[in-house]
C-alpha cells in the first residue's frame, strides 16, 4: 500500500441513495459523531485529546497551534524573549469572555496558578508549567514569566494551557462538569454536556477570530465504529472523525462524502513496568511466580522483533497508518529519521529470550482498550498471537479505555504490559520523552504518562538538556539523540503512526489536523 503523504488531503466521492437529501448542511447547525469518549470538561483536569479538542470550542490558549502544530498568535498577539529566563506576552486587544468580561493579564496569571492545583488529575498539564518561576501581571494587556531556567519551549508549552476567568480560579471540576464555570473566550458558548452522549454549543458572535459558521453545533460522542458511519451515511450527521478502517471502502464509493486526511502526532505502542520486583501479569508458563521479566532489555527487544508491523499495517489497517520506530513520524521536531521500523525477527526474537534465560518463554497477559484508538482491540490481539509464535504464551484482554486508564496508571498499577497511544500536544518530541519516558517526578511535572515507570538517569539528563537548550537546531539533535537512547533501550515498544480520517457530508470542507481534533470552527460550507 502507498504510505500516506504528511497531511496530504484526500477527497473522494458517489452517489446519494435516493430519498436522503444532498447539498449543502443543515442551515445554520452543525451535528459531528465523534469517536472518543471525553472523561471531563474541565480544561485543566485530563490531558487527553478528546477533552482538549471539546475545550478548544469554548476556551483559548495564549498561543494557538495550526493543523500542522506550528506555532501561531492565539490570545497573546505577540511575545518575545527578554532573557534566557524571561518571557513577555502581550495580549490581544477588545478580547471578551463569554460572560461579557475582559480579557486581563490576571485572568492569564490565575489559569497557570490553577494547573498545579487541579486535584486526583490522571493525566495533569503540569509538564507545561512546572518550569514557571512566577507571572508577574505588568498591565491588563501584558505580562511577564519568569521560568527556572532556560525554558525555549515556554511558547510552545503554553499552546496547551486553555485560559479562563480569573473569578473561577477556584472552581472545581464538578463546576465544570455543572456548566457553571464553562465560560471562556473561545469560538462557542457552552450550553450543555450529557456524559456519554453529547455536548451542545453555541456559536459566540462576539470571538475575536470571526465568527463560526454554526450557529449551534452538536458534539455526538459515538464510540461504535459501525454506529458513527451508518449515522453519516444516513445524514444523521454531517460529519465523523476516526473514520472507521473496516467502513473506508463504503465511505469512499459515495460521491456525496469526502474524507480528509492527516498524518497524526500519535504513536501506538506497548509500555512495559521495569519497576517492579516481580509484576502481576508476568509469570511461569503454568502461573507460577517469577522475577519480572519485562525489566530484562533482552525481553523486550525480543517482543518487539516478534511484531510484525507491515502486517498489522497492510492488514488491519488496509494501509492508512505508518509502521513506526519511534516516538513521532516523519517531518516533526525532533523526530529521528533515524528511527526506523524493526524488522520482524522470529528467530532473532526466540534467541533474545534465550540469552535471557528463559529459551520457554513465560506467560504474559496485554491489557489494552476496545473504545479508544482505531482497531485498537484488533491490534491487541494481533500482538498477542504475534508473541506467541515468539513462544510468549500471551493472552489480551481488551477493556474500556476508562479502566485502563484508572487502573493502569497510579495508584493501582495494576497492568505489566499496555497496548496505549500518545498523541504529542506540542507537536515536536519532547512531548513524549518527558511524558512516557522520563522519569516519574510529578512536583517537576515529569514521567506523567510513564504508567510503567520506567527510569533512565542518562536519558533525565538529556531530555533536561533539550528542554533547556535554546538553539532549535542543537535542541532537535539533543529530543533526536533521547529518542534514540530510548528505542535502543527498548523503553518502550512502538507499533504504528496513526493517519486521522474525517468524512463529511458533499456540502461540507474540513481542515484536517495531526492532533486529532475535531473541531467545529474549521468545518466549513464547501466552495
Amino acid at each position: 500500500m502507498t504510505r500516506p503523504r504528511l497531511f496530504a488531503l484526500a477527497l473522494l466521492a458517489a452517489t446519494l441513495p435516493a430519498g436522503i437529501p444532498a447539498g449543502a448542511p443543515r442551515a445554520q447547525g452543525l451535528t459531528l459523531a465523534l469517536a472518543s469518549t471525553p472523561t471531563a470538561i474541565d480544561p485543566h483536569f485530563h490531558n487527553l485529546v478528546p477533552n482538549n479538542a471539546i475545550a478548544a470550542h469554548v476556551f483559548d490558549k495564549l498561543v494557538h497551534q495550526d493543523e500542522r502544530q506550528r506555532l501561531v498568535p492565539g490570545l497573546a498577539e505577540s511575545w518575545r524573549p527578554l532573557s534566557d529566563t524571561a518571557w513577555e506576552f502581550r495580549l490581544r486587544e477588545g478580547v471578551t469572555f463569554h460572560d461579557g468580561a475582559a480579557l486581563t493579564a490576571e485572568d492569564v496569571a490565575a489559569s497557570l496558578r490553577r494547573v498545579p492545583a487541579v486535584p486526583n488529575s490522571p493525566g495533569p498539564f503540569t509538564q507545561f508549567t512546572r518550569g514557571i518561576a512566577s507571572v508577574e501581571v505588568v498591565d491588563a494587556r501584558t505580562l511577564r514569566i519568569t521560568t527556572r531556567g532556560p525554558q525555549p519551549l515556554l511558547p510552545t508549552d503554553l499552546s496547551v494551557i486553555n485560559i479562563i476567568p480569573h473569578r473561577l480560579e477556584a472552581a472545581t471540576t464538578a463546576d465544570f462538569r455543572a456548566g457553571t464555570a464553562m465560560v471562556g473566550t473561545g469560538p462557542f458558548r457552552f450550553e450543555s454536556f450529557t456524559p456519554g452522549d453529547r455536548v451542545v454549543l453555541t456559536r459566540h458572535d462576539g470571538y475575536w477570530g470571526g465568527a463560526a459558521p454554526w450557529q449551534r453545533v452538536t458534539l455526538r460522542i459515538v464510540p461504535n465504529d459501525s454506529a458513527r458511519a451508518a449515522a453519516l451515511l444516513s445524514g444523521d450527521v454531517d460529519g465523523v472523525d476516526a473514520v472507521p478502517i473496516t467502513q473506508l471502502e463504503a465511505l469512499k464509493r459515495r460521491s456525496d462524502l469526502r474524507l480528509f486526511r492527516a498524518t497524526s502526532n500519535r504513536v501506538m505502542f506497548l509500555s512495559f513496568d521495569t519497576f517492579r520486583e516481580q509484576t502481576p501479569h508476568a509469570t511461569q508458563r503454568g502461573g507460577a511466580a517469577m522475577p519480572n521479566p519485562l525489566r530484562d532489555p533482552r525481553v523486550r527487544a525480543a517482543i518487539s522483533r516478534a511484531i510484525n508491523r507491515p502486517a498489522i499495517v497492510d492488514r488491519l489497517m488496509e494501509g492508512e497508518a505508518i509502521a513506526a520506530g519511534g516516538l513521532l513520524a516523519d517531518g516533526f521536531f525532533g523526530a529521528s529519521p533515524r528511527l526506523l521500523p524493526e524488522r520482524f525477527d522470529l528467530d532473532g526474537a526466540r534467541r533474545l529470550l534465550r540469552e535471557a534465560g528463559l529459551p520457554n518463554g513465560f506467560a504474559l497477559t496485554i491489557h489494552g482498550p476496545n473504545d479508544r484508538f482505531p482497531n485498537d482491540e484488533k491490534i491487541l490481539q494481533a500482538v498477542a498471537q504475534m508473541l506467541q509464535r515468539a513462544g510468549i504464551e500471551t493472552r489480551a484482554e481488551a477493556l474500556p479505555f476508562n479502566t485502563i486508564l484508572s487502573q493502569g496508571g497510579p495508584p493501582n498499577h495494576a497492568y505489566s504490559t499496555m497496548l496505549l497511544g500518545w498523541g504529542s500536544n506540542t507537536g515536536e518530541a519532547s512531548s513524549p520523552l518527558r511524558a512516557l519516558l522520563a522519569t516519574v517526578d510529578r512536583d517537576r511535572g515529569m514521567g506523567v504518562g510513564n504508567r510503567g515507570r520506567y527510569s533512565n538517569p542518562a536519558l533525565d539528563a538529556v531530555i533536561q538538556q533539550a528542554l533547556a537548550t535554546v538553539d532549535d537546531n542543537a535542541r532537535s539533535a539533543l529530543l533526536q539523540q533521547a529518542s534514540e537512547m530510548a528505542m535502543e533501550d527498548h523503553a518502550l515498544v512502538p507499533i504504528l503512526y496513526q493517519v486521522n480520517i474525517w468524512a463529511t457530508r458533499g456540502g461540507l470542507a474540513y481542515t484536517p489536523r495531526a492532533d486529532e481534533w475535531t473541531l467545529a470552527r474549521f468545518f466549513t460550507p464547501a466552495n
